[in-house]
């Protein structure tokens, strides 16, 4: 299957959209340290970032990796083990399965949402999917058998009804 051109440019826009939010901090920059070993010629501080930005951002680039039960790997993703794996990139040991997530997440108001936040997702009657958002009411998520990790929408009409909480973990 060819990509459309539009899913393309909506994906790239959203990496980037990441991406920044990801290099933005709430509190300015300090001024660069100066190195003395370099004339005094400033040095770069190293750009501060949450777990939570840096496991989206990793989630996103898993984008198109296929599901699969039990997965915790490129190789193949679940939603909770496209979850795990990202926040473990980024750094912070999460816990397996949805269940465990979302005992181990605080939970987060709907317009308090934050790049990283899971969002868990009643499916069939109970509560069993989980999905990281991205920013601008999007998420990435490893959604069933057959598909792949994918990029949606939260004001899509079936996950506006199925979400019932979001958390930031730990």
């Amino acid at each position: 299957m060819i990509a459309q051109p539009g899913y393309i440019i909506r994906v790239f826009s959203l990496a980037i959209t990441v991406l920044a939010l990801a290099a933005c901090g709430s509190n300015p920059p300090a001024q660069a340290p100066v190195d003395r070993h370099s004339a005094g010629q400033p040095v770069a501080s190293p750009v501060r970032s949450t777990a939570g930005q840096r496991a989206a951002a990793i989630a996103l680039d898993q984008v198109g990796v296929p599901y699969r039960y039990g997965g915790t790997t490129p190789g193949g993703f679940d939603c909770s083990g496209l979850v795990q794996y990202s926040y473990k990139q980024a750094g912070l040991n999460v816990p397996r399965t949805t269940g465990q997530l979302w005992s181990a997440a605080s939970p987060v108001g709907r317009s308090e949402l934050k790049a990283g936040d899971l969002l868990f997702f009643r499916i069939e009657g109970k509560m069993s999917h989980v999905g990281l958002y991205l920013g601008e009411r999007r998420f990435v998520h490893a959604p069933q058998s057959g598909r792949k990790v994918s990029v949606e929408s939260l004001d899509s009409p079936f996950y506006k009804g199925a979400l019932i909480r979001a958390g930031r973990p730990y």
